[in-house]
């Protein structure tokens, strides 16, 4: 007997960073148990991922193809797939009106600083980005060894929101 996987939406400001890094990361530990999603509120004209963090993610090993920034009016329309939980990855994109979305996922916000914001060398940028990932992966590798009980619907939103405290 198979199992659907669990759809999950990364929400962050512009879709070029936290919510790219998050969606590649949980597409590469979530197996066949979960599919990760990520777009932004208000993305920019011709945004794309930053360069830098696309980097990190292919010297760590993870898949960086088909990866691009989008709206979330994306998912919220009827014929998006459906979420089971959307995580936001920016404290901005926490505190904007969402959407109603389709089929009413669970929420929960995971805060991690903006690695791309500010005036740094391309050392320190790296740099950021990758602590970022670790920050990220730490939280998806314990996310994705909850046990299925803990990934039910109705569980769900209490399983990920304790998340954000480790």
């Amino acid at each position: 007997m198979t199992t659907k996987p669990l759809n999950v939406l990364f929400l962050c400001t512009h879709n070029s960073a936290r919510s790219i890094l998050a969606e590649a990361l949980l597409n590469h530990l979530g197996g066949t148990r979960f599919r990760a999603f990520s777009a932004g509120s208000s993305p920019r004209a011709n945004q794309q991922p930053n360069p830098v963090g696309l980097d990190v993610l292919a010297h760590a090993g993870i898949a960086t193809a088909g990866l691009h920034s989008k709206s979330w009016d994306t998912f919220a329309g009827p014929d998006a797939p459906q979420m089971d939980l959307i995580i936001t990855v920016c404290d901005n994109a926490a505190g904007e009106v969402c959407p109603v979305w389709p089929g009413h996922p669970a929420t929960a916000h995971w805060s991690y600083p903006d690695p791309s914001e500010g005036e740094a060398s391309a050392q320190h940028k790296r740099e950021a980005f990758r602590q970022t990932l670790l920050a990220i992966k730490r939280r998806l590798e314990l996310f994705v060894s909850l046990p299925d009980e803990k990934l039910h619907a109705a569980l769900l939103q209490t399983s990920a929101r304790a998340l954000a405290q480790s």
